[in-house]
């Protein structure tokens, strides 16, 4: 939702880049591997509890999540194959840093809310995900939501470089299943109006 009022800002910086790592045969595949590499590194630095250092490479690791596919368009390279790597190093990315977040919050006395939250935002960013993926699976288009993952990476690097964890948790507990929620009612209702459409709902 934030995404489409963001990032045409970053579109020419983007295409400018994207120019410069194409003319070194740079590849889309391995600037996605790179901002996975980042995405580790900023999760070692969440587990130890450097929670400002972490969301900054956690903004670095983000800004390869958009290069990637700016250079594959710039570079006539899109593939099935990328789109596959990049999709499931993305649910990587988000798992192991919730980890890396998981495994400090354990270490922090009176952090029982803070690991719930962790938990609550985990189930809803796999579910908002996999309604995705299985209404695409039944020939529908499914992006509707208020947390994407760019909402969900820029809400939490906020709250990590600003020092508002709880709040950002909070937040992203909530409405990453509500977007799930969101888009089940979404496919509900598109299969409703197709001819010989039913789910269970109807029987």
């Amino acid at each position: 939702m934030m995404s489409k009022y963001i990032r045409p800002y970053f579109l020419d910086p983007m295409s400018r880049l994207a120019h410069w790592l194409h003319q070194r045969g740079v590849t889309p595949n391995a600037v996605t591997i790179a901002g996975f590499v980042l995405t580790l590194l900023s999760t070692l630095m969440l587990a130890a509890g450097t929670l400002f250092w972490g969301g900054l490479l956690l903004w670095a690791a983000s800004m390869f999540d958009m290069l990637d596919g700016a250079l594959a368009r710039y570079a006539n390279q899109v593939s099935k194959f990328g789109a596959f790597l990049d999709s499931t190093l993305d649910r990587y990315s988000e798992s192991i840093t919730f980890l890396g977040l998981a495994f400090y919050f354990s270490y922090v006395p009176g952090s029982q809310t803070e690991l719930f939250l962790i938990f609550l935002t985990l189930i809803g960013s796999w579910m908002v995900s996999y309604t995705r993926a299985r209404a695409e699976g039944l020939g529908i288009e499914c992006k509707v939501g208020f947390l994407q993952r760019p909402e969900r990476l820029t809400i939490l690097i906020a709250g990590l470089i600003l020092g508002l964890v709880l709040p950002a948790l909070w937040v992203l507990a909530i409405f990453t299943n509500v977007t799930a929620f969101q888009r089940i009612y979404e496919v509900y209702t598109r299969i409703g109006r197709v001819p010989g459409g039913q789910t269970s709902l109807d029987k």
